[in-house]
């Protein structure tokens, strides 16, 4: 019955409700601040290596990288090969356009974090979504409710299928056993991750600013090794992306089911542009100017989508691995690096699964206390600005 409910909750907000609006607030964002996001790329760059004036608060680069961290999951492996495998690779095309789109959303909420952030006596600041609808609006309640489906979507439903996307890559292992292994994975998810937690925001941006990096750049040059490999295929995997993407007899006979809408759900689903959870890292950044920290969140939105949704796709695609329903999610893109490193791939794609997990739950959790601290009148611990 609960399950029923929340299939139908699910069927009706996710689309076309939720498609609909944050397309929209994304198209609107992008022409009132006149594409921005692609008219200061290059600066919003630049100024993710500005530092703070204070070397003891939290830079640009620092919480660039917590929202990073979250932002980047195990959804850019698993969820690009769904999308792919049940939507077809015109899905690839739609996730490019809404991160586009997105980054709009991004710059504002991010801005808006920056605009009206809190301060603690020593300068550090926190702040985020509650706070400026709190003082925008000049009610509470509003605020209240955003943390708590803030709380639930962070600290439960994103990081239970976190952990389910996890165990799913050790399934084509010999030692896989579909009651213990997941139960053994969440065991030690949990004792990894409550250690970084209970040391605080600090420990948090330390982790991820040294994880991440070195993760994404790993994970993108292991699949531009697969691309180059198998480089005569590229024009005809960009052929029938763009196909694909414009069947529009396809997509009009089955919109629920077609490229379109898998791309604008991974593209919503990962970059996580204008959900209200990036901006609680953007608050703690010490910049000289909002707009700053706007620009560079919106880097963030294009290093998930546009690098490293990217490279699963163009991995998968061009490795000339069957598409089916049978191999979505993790065995697609196993399957994809096997055809270049044989056996040593898919216990890549478990390590890179791995990290993945470990840096999303972090980094939710990090939002997550910025929630709580807003509920019970507290500001934010300094331990985790």
């Amino acid at each position: 019955m609960i399950l029923d409910v929340l299939n139908y909750l699910d069927s009706v907000l996710y689309y076309p409700i939720l498609i609909i609006v944050m397309g929209i607030a994304g198209l609107y964002f992008t022409f009132r601040t006149g594409f921005v996001q692609i008219r200061r790329l290059v600066t919003a760059c630049k100024l993710i290596i500005e530092r703070p004036k204070d070397s003891s608060h939290v830079s640009s680069f620092q919480a660039l990288m917590v929202s990073t961290a979250s932002r980047v999951g195990t959804g850019n492996i698993v969820g690009v090969s769904t999308a792919i495998c049940l939507g077809g690779p015109g899905a690839v095309f739609w996730m490019w356009v809404m991160c586009v789109i997105g980054a709009a959303s991004a710059f504002i909420e991010s801005t808006l974090a920056q605009i009206y952030k809190m301060k603690h006596k020593d300068g550090s600041s926190y702040g985020g979504p509650a706070y400026y609808i709190e003082q925008a609006f000049k009610t509470r309640w509003i605020s209240v409710i955003f943390c708590f489906f803030l709380i639930a979507t962070y600290a439960i439903g994103f990081n239970m299928l976190c952990a389910f996307n996890l165990q799913t890559t050790f399934q084509p292992y010999s030692f896989y056993d579909k009651k213990t292994t997941p139960v053994i994975v969440g065991v030690i998810l949990m004792l990894v991750v409550g250690y970084c937690v209970l040391g605080g925001g600090k420990r948090i941006v330390r982790i991820t600013e040294v994880i991440v990096p070195i993760m994404g750049l790993s994970y993108v040059g292991v699949s531009l090794i697969v691309i180059v490999v198998h480089a005569s295929h590229i024009p005809a995997m960009f052929g029938i992306i763009f196909k694909n993407a414009f069947d529009f007899q396809s997509i009009l006979g089955g919109v629920a089911g077609s490229c379109l809408v898998y791309g604008i759900k991974r593209g919503l689903y990962s970059n996580e542009a204008g959900v209200g959870s990036a901006p609680n890292a953007s608050a703690s950044a010490s910049v000289t100017h909002p707009v700053k920290q706007g620009l560079v969140q919106t880097v963030s939105v294009y290093i998930d989508t546009m690098i490293l949704c990217t490279a699963t796709a163009l991995m998968c695609l061009s490795s000339g691995t069957e598409i089916s329903e049978k191999v979505s999610g993790a065995p697609y893109v196993q399957n994809a690096i096997a055809t270049v490193f044989g056996q040593a791939g898919p216990i890549f794609i478990t390590v890179a699964m791995v990290l993945f997990a470990f840096t999303t739950l972090i980094g939710n959790l990090y939002y997550v206390d910025n929630a709580l601290a807003y509920l019970n009148h507290k500001k934010c611990h300094q331990r985790f600005l």
